[in-house]
């Protein structure tokens, strides 16, 4: 078995994060050129963000120019898992159905939303939990400590795999509203 850390541990929240986003897991292997969060060909984070609020793509831009986007518009991520272990080979399977039953450290979320005092809105990146059992137990937890605080929590469609005109109307309307 190979442990595989998160490859953003690093990315420290604001306090001044309005909206955060979590998804899942990032692994740090050699065959994972996401240069950031959502940084896969497959996802199209990059476009739904800065579209929403009327700004251009970001998909094939640096990391720099998404964390200005992200810095000015009060928005940070984060993933539930910070380590998992896996069979050899499988150090770079994203598969959340994979990966969810291998999780040897969880990231404290509720902490950190206790640590960000201007929070406004938190989603997770996916609707579905069928095959995430694990995940979505914590993200129950998420979502009621979220209540408890009176801040909006929704599971929102999947960035990843294509970009539709009705995906973006749903980030869009979750970036822009008040949610409450």
């Amino acid at each position: 078995m190979i442990k595989v850390k998160h490859r953003f541990l690093a990315n420290s929240i604001p306090s001044e994060t309005e909206t955060l986003i979590i998804g899942t897991f990032n692994p740090d292997t050699p065959d994972n050129d996401a240069e950031f969060f959502y940084g896969r060909s497959r996802n199209y984070l990059w476009r739904l963000l800065p579209t929403a609020f009327g700004e251009p793509d970001l998909k094939q831009a640096t990391k720099e120019e998404k964390v200005a986007f992200i810095n000015r518009h009060k928005i940070n991520l984060i993933d539930l898992i910070e380590e998992i272990e896996v069979d050899e080979g499988e150090e770079a399977n994203y598969y959340d159905g994979y990966i969810d039953g291998r999780v040897t450290k969880w990231r404290d979320i509720n902490g950190i939303i206790d640590n960000l005092p201007n929070l406004k809105r938190v989603c997770f990146t996916r609707k579905t939990f069928s095959d995430i059992p694990n995940m979505k137990t914590r993200l129950e937890a998420i979502e009621k400590h979220c209540f408890n605080k009176s801040i909006p929590f929704k599971a929102l469609t999947t960035p990843a795999r294509f970009y539709r005109d009705d995906k973006q109307e749903e980030w869009s309307n979750f970036l822009l509203n008040d949610n409450r």
